[in-house]
């Protein structure tokens, strides 16, 4: 049996990397720990299910010592220097991911002669945020008020979504990678990233976060589009003192959800309330967190009185737990892949430009999966 020669060094990496220990990695790759000793060497094979043990690239695991990974875009999840870790396979991933994808449409549009968005890009950072927030709500057709017009915070999120997408943005909310619901993305790595172009535009929102959180991310990562400038965002927060980007994108953000004048005057109706945080919440389809922010923004409120709330809300927030991944496979599939990319990918396919298997690839659906996801949208496949 032809053993493969592969450096400890590159072995601990793989597991380190992919945020398990040595142990648990044991009870699926058992001779794992006579590897790193450099006791034995693996073979293909079981070198092969090493590497999707831990979710490393194969040929990774030749290298004579281990690759630097860099997330593909600037990092705003840490302020003033601060250590940054290493990214998770998992995030690594969906980056690439919707990276491939955008490339592909953007050719695709290119090629039909699409003019280039003109908003994409088109905001400074010597921008006022609110006008550029007010100025968003409107491409978007969202009248004053439309939240409160909405039932849920699911609800508002598929609004939002749409009329992201209306506008010529691929918005992916998803909660997983692809559609492997045993690879869950970590809301406390990132809560959503941008990555920016004239003709393309994407905006990722971790589907794994809460729903009145996704409206938040939804908006902060359609700013950083106006702005152009891609990122990837956790704003875990909302404390004052982020970078000079974030901080915009945020201020913009607050104004498109929650508009100055709407809240002064639902401020007078619920400041003296139990829970006014909590009522503005409900009425902006925001978290509490949010509402509290842009109540202090607007100094309705002192920082102390933010802080206390912020500190009890985190408290309450986590002792509730992780927020659950499911639904209808294919309702989902309309977040994680979107009608924007979807028609443009069944059209290719339909007219010969592209090939189904390219097609499933990116898509990430197969067969008669993605032939009945075609046919929710409205094209019978020959």
């Amino acid at each position: 049996m032809t053993r493969v020669p592969v450096a400890p060094e590159m072995l601990r990496w793989a597991c380190e990397r992919s945020g398990r220990d040595l142990e648990e990695l044991a009870h699926r790759v058992p001779q794992i720990h006579a590897w790193v000793r450099g006791e034995r060497q693996p073979t293909f094979k079981q070198l092969e299910k090493l590497a999707t043990a831990t979710r490393t690239p194969f040929g990774f695991l030749f290298l004579a010592e281990p690759p630097e990974e860099r997330l593909p875009v600037p990092d705003f999840r840490t302020v003033g220097g601060a250590f940054q870790v290493r990214p998770s396979p998992d995030l690594l991933d969906t980056v690439h991911g919707m990276q491939r994808r955008q490339e592909w449409l953007r050719e695709c549009l290119i090629d039909s002669g699409v003019e280039p968005l003109s908003f994409a890009g088109s905001a400074r950072l010597t921008d006022v945020p609110a006008s550029v927030g007010r100025e968003m709500r409107r491409a978007l057709g969202l009248d004053d008020g439309w939240a409160t017009g909405v039932s849920t915070w699911q609800d508002a999120v598929r609004d939002l979504r749409r009329a992201i997408e209306q506008v010529g943005v691929m918005a992916v909310i998803n909660g997983v990678v692809g559609n492997n619901t045993s690879r869950k993305l970590s809301v406390e790595e990132f809560r959503g990233f941008a990555l920016s172009d004239r003709y393309a535009p994407l905006i990722f929102v971790n589907g794994a976060d809460a729903k009145s959180a996704q409206m938040f991310t939804l908006a902060h990562e359609l700013a950083h589009v106006w702005l152009g400038a891609e990122g990837l965002s956790g704003f875990e927060s909302l404390l004052p003192g982020g970078s000079a980007v974030e901080d915009w994108c945020n201020a913009a953000a607050a104004e498109l959800l929650v508009p100055v004048e709407e809240l002064k005057a639902r401020w007078q109706e619920v400041k003296r309330g139990p829970q006014p945080f909590e009522t503005l919440a409900r009425a902006f389809k925001v978290s509490p967190v949010v509402a509290a922010r842009r109540a202090l923004d607007l100094s309705l409120v002192d920082r102390d009185a933010f802080r206390d709330f912020y500190t009890g809300y985190v408290k309450r927030d986590r002792a509730g737990g992780p927020s659950s991944i499911g639904g209808n496979f294919y309702n989902n599939q309309n977040t994680r892949v979107g009608e924007l990319f979807a028609s443009h990918v069944l059209r290719a396919a339909m007219e010969g430009r592209i090939g189904f298997k390219e097609a499933y690839d990116l898509t990430g659906l197969r067969g008669g999966t993605f032939r009945k996801y075609a046919r929710r949208l409205g094209v019978n496949l020959p």
